[in-house]
């Protein structure tokens, strides 16, 4: 990686909902972006804080595929 260059990451926390059938699930929502240090340690901006203490967040990376099906088609 290019000194210049800052690693990225996603904040992403599981929203639990419960289906029509009474079932419960969880989808993965983004919530926020991590910048990496040069230290090696995390900045966190959240655009999103969960309100519920069960609720799990993790750092992903950047995926082009997930990138590209949420930019509108006229845009990519």
């Amino acid at each position: 990686m290019n000194n210049n260059q800052k690693k990225m990451k996603r904040i992403v926390g599981a929203v639990e909902y419960t289906t029509s059938d009474g079932e419960k699930k969880a989808r993965w929502t983004q919530i926020g972006v991590a910048f990496e240090n040069r230290d090696g340690s995390w900045n966190l901006r959240f655009e999103y804080l969960p309100t519920r203490p069960e609720t799990t967040i993790q750092l992903r990376d950047f995926d082009p595929k997930e990138d590209e099906r949420t930019v509108p088609p006229q845009l990519a």
